[in-house]
């Protein structure tokens, strides 16, 4: 009778213990560092793993993209260790990567040119793609599930994965390969016209309606002059919520009234209960929803 209560016991503390990963810290969190690969001139590029220690069997992956408008950030500030760790408590495997900064010196403002802007975005989605295709090659040993693979990016990380995404899928991805998800925090395309019913994925989109650099809705970079050599439309959350909404795909929507574009950052530690909202039920549970949230 005493074997039997007790396995009831662990039963019932495993069935709960379930319930919890991916919604509530569950476990501790080991950190390395890897070079997923060597560019032209020889400059490494890295991906921090953080890796959710106590949970058995292929777990999701979350793939961190910097902001910095493809000339600065870093993978390793204090705000990414910090969302980095409180996802991977969750059973969340998540990478940061670094990426080419091909606008280093250059800017990424109204004097730069548009096809030099696109450029440097392709490049970005470039080396997320390489990254992707490294992780992959070493599922087993990151015991990543590769069918739930979410990319996560903030203001230029943003518009590197949300391009990659909707509008240039890159030829290092596998054929037929599909993310499970994306989060973009200050985003934007540069076109709503790859966004279908086939290529639409869960996509989470926190902007502020008062963003100068990169628009909350349908504007140029920047809000740059039609003369200027920087002169990029883009589409920013409203847009491809709109898309998503129209196309009856599943998106959340979270908007911060006022907000300008330090926003890109800010719903790293202020809105991690929404992230991880979205990322179970959106995402890993496929339940489709079209959610509008208002700050």
């Amino acid at each position: 009778m005493k074997y039997n209560l007790s396995f009831l016991f662990l039963f019932i503390l495993k069935i709960s213990f379930s319930q919890t990963v991916y919604l509530d810290q569950v476990t501790t969190v080991s950190k390395r560092t890897y070079t997923y690969q060597k560019t032209k001139d020889k400059k490494k590029l890295k991906l921090d793993f953080y890796k959710p220690k106590k949970i058995k069997g292929p777990v999701p992956l979350l793939l961190y993209v910097h902001g910095g408008s493809f000339s600065g950030g870093r993978r390793n500030d204090k705000n990414t260790v910090r969302f980095a760790h409180e996802l991977a408590a969750r059973g969340y495997a998540v990478a940061s990567i670094s990426y080419r900064l091909t606008m280093k010196n250059i800017g990424f403002g109204c004097d730069t040119k548009s096809e030099d802007k696109i450029k440097a975005i392709n490049a970005a989605s470039e080396d997320i793609s390489a990254a992707i295709k490294y992780l992959l090659k070493k599922k087993r040993k990151f015991r990543l599930n590769t069918r739930k693979i979410i990319l996560v990016g903030t203001s230029a990380g943003a518009e590197a994965v949300l391009n990659l995404v909707y509008v240039k899928h890159h030829k290092d991805l596998p054929k037929g390969f599909k993310f499970a998800g994306v989060i973009s925090m200050a985003g934007a395309i540069t076109s709503l016209d790859h966004i279908t019913k086939e290529s639409a994925i869960p996509t989470q989109l926190f902007h502020g309606t008062d963003d100068q650099l990169v628009p909350y809705n349908i504007a140029p970079h920047h809000y740059c002059k039609p003369n200027s050599k920087g002169y990029l439309m883009l589409y920013g959350s409203k847009a491809i919520a709109d898309k998503l909404k129209l196309l009856a795909q599943s998106f959340y929507f979270y908007t911060i009234y006022k907000g300008d574009h330090s926003w890109s950052g800010k719903p790293m530690h202020l809105c991690i209960a929404e992230i991880v909202d979205f990322l179970y039920y959106d995402v890993l549970n496929n339940k489709k929803r079209q959610t509008t949230l208002t700050l």
